[in-house]
């Protein structure tokens, strides 16, 4: 396997860096080189600019930036001292995360039961389940289970009556499907693990948005994937899609992971255009596409934004899609499918025999019964309205209660990307424990330890919960700021 290292080009980071490396907050004028090396430092920690990437030439920087290369000679030193790039004598250099920098913690664990009155655990991008539609499902499954509890049982590929609704869900999207392209898994996660395992073996490259979803990213890494981020653009405005093709190009990854669907964390909606250019340009490549579309179903804002599912502009099995009931109806409901072509499928269903042979068939029969008797379609408005009382009222407090922190509302999905002013995201998360208030910080979602000015921010809590979480989240960053909060360090928050 050939190697390959990411590189930014001179042109690329003078747009990154616009409106100039030198102006400083305040109408303070910083020095030309402190105003450079803070914007590349601030690119790194956001995930705009990859950690390991290869820096351009002192000449070839200072061109593009009508600077002089002592500026960018003194800029690069002082990123080297700070620990955000380092060099090498013929090597050149490249972008770096300092020594003694924390990582995302591997061990993700869920706020213990007794904890959960004192604690506010935004942790988990999940609501309660949106009854009575969940109790109704279950009354439904009961009354089918003795049909097939006369039977062995086992369904590696699903039960065809879930497999058929689940195809005519995406026929009525616009999307023709037949049951034979799907496969039915235990959640989402399980229908992601299997299209890994099937695309790309260990040490190959895994093109992923930049920050992208935290328990995929460590999906991958247990797999022994090599990841590639990709920047987003900033605030909600999609994929960059020069640096998609770029990567794709020279990166050539077996596969690529998006979310193009109110995308965890940041809320990003991709429009039909973007979708597919990154289909052609994958399909050009060799790339499987894997778009996670367990968010597609959760728009809040106005009517169904009209934008297409991936598979839509495919023309042979580039794209491979992952839904799941687990968002849009109860995340305690874990059944999650795959949609790609027929051959596809027959090879996941194989594979699956090694793993874990089948998903539950009450579950599975719950979920078709909302799906063939209109029961989900009632439970989505249940849970769409839900969501959106706690996005209005968490965004309405945090404007309140920390109003130096800038974050973009988004019109649908169940996360909220928040940058916390002058702060690290990781020592809020960690002040926020102390104070009762459980927050993923940025770096969980990004590769190497990018995002550390961030928080993710979930629709969970409504009204005086709401206004509470921000008080205590307040109260976390006054204590960062003051200094008396201790440094950043691993925790066992679990995120979803």
């Amino acid at each position: 396997m050939s190697q390959w290292t990411a590189s930014v080009s001179a042109a690329h980071l003078a747009r990154l860096l616009e409106p100039g490396p030198a102006s400083g907050g305040g109408g303070r004028k910083l020095p030309a080189y402190r105003g450079l090396a803070d914007g590349v430092r601030l690119l790194v920690l956001e995930g705009r600019v990859q950690v390991a990437a290869r820096l351009p030439a002192e000449r070839e920087l200072a061109l593009a930036l009508g600077v002089s290369r002592t500026t960018v000679a003194a800029a690069y030193e002082a990123l080297r001292a700070e620990g955000f790039a380092r060099s090498r004598r013929g090597a050149g250099s490249w972008t770096a995360i300092p020594e003694g920098h924390v990582l995302p913690s591997r061990s993700l664990e869920p706020l213990p039961p007794d904890a959960a009155g004192s604690v506010i655990d935004l942790g988990c991008a999940a609501l309660p389940a949106p009854e009575p539609w969940l109790t109704r499902a279950m009354q439904g499954a009961l009354a089918e289970l003795p049909a097939y509890a006369a039977t062995h049982g086992d369904f590696p590929a699903g039960l065809p009556v879930l497999r058929e609704a689940i195809a005519d869900r995406y026929t009525a999207r616009g999307v023709p499907t037949m049951p034979e392209q799907i496969m039915v898994t235990t959640g989402a996660m399980g229908a992601i693990g299997a299209a890994a395992r099937r695309v790309a073996g260990f040490g190959e490259r895994v093109a992923v948005e930049s920050p992208s979803y935290a328990n995929v990213l460590e999906l991958f890494r247990e797999t022994g994937a090599r990841l590639v981020p990709v920047a987003l653009r900033e605030g909600l405005g999609g994929w960059d899609m020069d640096a998609w093709r770029r990567v794709l190009r020279d990166a050539a990854p077996r596969m690529a992971y998006v979310m193009p669907d109110y995308h965890n964390p940041t809320g990003t909606l991709i429009g039909d255009e973007q979708r597919r250019e990154l289909v052609e340009a994958a399909r050009a490549a060799g790339t499987v596409v894997v778009a996670d579309e367990t968010m597609a179903e959760l728009t809040l804002d106005g009517d169904d934004p009209g934008v297409r599912p991936m598979a839509a502009f495919d023309r042979g099995g580039t794209v491979m899609t992952v839904g799941s009931a687990s968002k849009a109806v109860w995340a305690g409901l874990r059944i999650g499918w795959v949609r790609s072509t027929p051959d596809v499928v027959r090879r996941l269903v194989s594979a699956r025999a090694y793993l874990d042979l089948g998903s539950p068939v009450v579950d599975q029969l719950a979920v078709a019964w909302l799906l063939r008797g209109g029961g989900w379609d009632q439970a989505l408005a249940t849970r769409r309205q839900r969501a959106r009382e706690c996005r209005d009222d968490l965004a309405a407090a945090l404007r309140e209660h920390t109003p130096d922190w800038d974050f973009t509302v988004p019109r649908g999905g169940m996360t909220m990307w928040v940058r916390t002013g002058d702060v690290s995201g990781s020592r809020v998360a960690v002040a926020g424990e102390r104070l009762g208030v459980r927050v993923p910080s940025g770096p969980r979602f990004g590769v190497d330890g990018a995002f550390e000015s961030y928080v993710r921010i979930p629709f969970t809590v409504s009204g005086t919960m709401a206004v509470e979480s921000a008080n205590r989240l307040a109260a976390a960053a006054d204590l960062v700021r003051s200094g008396a909060a201790p440094d950043a360090e691993s925790t066992g928050l679990f995120v979803a």
